[in-house]
């Protein structure tokens, strides 16, 4: 399924079937979809006059305490605090171990990451990373100096080797990212292969997806030829992708016009030839994801829809921190609606 060439749906692929084993956990997330954050607060919160005015728009919304901090940066700790509070919540819902891992190797990739960039750079590891990864943060620094990576889940084992050598192989620290992608995408499909779960296999492929559009865009406007760091394992083929580098901007939309992905393009290609900005490309891989995880309402009982509400509520925690700091810091409305796709 991994090397299928042909992509065989219109937009969205397949979610997998129903598990009633979790029928009390959907029926829980069901009900805190309800109290999710609506488009209309978003806009009206980008339109309004103020920064206290937009926090004033939170109350009765399930971030009403927000409207009590005494100011931003109490603000971001709430956030923070809410963030942690539907970890817990997924973890606690999860019947099966393996998607708990899942959740913890994100973490971990992501703090390997960035002891990686300190290591090489000869920066303090320091301890400020996410606490619900594997490895404690005060373990980093020992294994980095005795370079016993076995001590790491054996998911990062390889994925730190390999981030270490390759940015010593010419000190470009885009290397690390490279590696560590690879090896993280490498670890889903794999895992999602051995769960047995369609529905993650799905997400993991179309994330893939979208990653490699963003790096083909980012790629060609800093006219940049490098044509390995597209990650494998998506629905669309890496020919296409680099095939893209190598035409005019006018003609990658309709390049993608037999996938799924052909509006994110043609709007991203759009905006970044316009404004020479991303935004609208982030916010329309972002609603093509949502658009999929959306999908999962189809489903009476599963982990699917459990899996879905957690990755969109951590999706409006993440827009709304970033509407609100546009409006503490009093960027243009224009810029707030175009990273809200408006």
């Amino acid at each position: 399924m991994v090397e299928q060439a042909v992509i065989d749906f219109y937009r969205y692929p397949p979610i997998g079937v129903e598990d009633w084993r979790y029928a009390f956990a959907t029926a829980k997330v069901r009900s805190l979809e309800t109290l999710m954050l609506s488009r209309g607060t978003f806009l009206d919160m980008a339109n309004a006059e103020s920064f206290q005015g937009a926090v004033d728009l939170l109350g009765g919304t399930d971030y009403a305490m927000l409207s009590g901090a005494a100011g931003f940066g109490e603000i971001e700790q709430m956030l923070l605090a809410k963030r942690a509070e539907q970890r817990n919540l997924f973890i606690e819902l999860m019947i099966d171990e393996g998607l708990v891992e899942l959740l913890r190797a994100r973490h971990d990739f992501a703090n390997m990451r960035l002891a990686i960039r300190r290591v090489v750079t000869e920066r303090q590891i320091g301890l400020d990373y996410s606490d619900f990864g594997s490895v404690p943060a005060e373990e980093f620094q020992e294994i980095f100096e005795q370079e016993n990576y076995t001590r790491f889940p054996y998911y990062l084992q390889e994925a730190v080797e390999a981030a270490v050598l390759g940015y010593y192989g010419n000190k470009d620290i885009r290397q690390i990212d490279y590696a560590i992608d690879r090896y993280e995408a490498q670890y889903r499909i794999k895992k999602a292969i051995g769960l047995r779960s369609e529905f993650l296999l799905s997400l993991f492929r179309t994330r893939i997806d979208l990653t490699n559009i963003r790096t083909m865009l980012r790629l060609k406007l800093a006219d940049r030829i490098d044509r390995q760091v597209f990650l494998p394992g998506g629905f669309v083929e890496i020919d296409r992708l680099i095939h893209g580098l190598d035409i005019g901007y006018e003609a990658i939309a309709p390049l993608f016009y037999a996938t799924p992905y052909h509006d994110v393009v043609e709007g991203g290609v759009s905006y970044l030839t316009g404004e020479q900005s991303f935004l609208r490309l982030e916010r329309l891989c972002e609603k093509h994801k949502t658009g999929f995880l959306r999908s999962t309402q189809s489903l009476a009982a599963g982990p699917q829809p459990v899996i879905a509400y957690f990755l969109m509520k951590e999706n409006e925690i993440r827009s709304l921190r970033m509407v609100l700091t546009c409006k503490n810091n009093g960027l243009d409305t224009k810029l707030i609606l175009d990273r809200l796709g408006e």
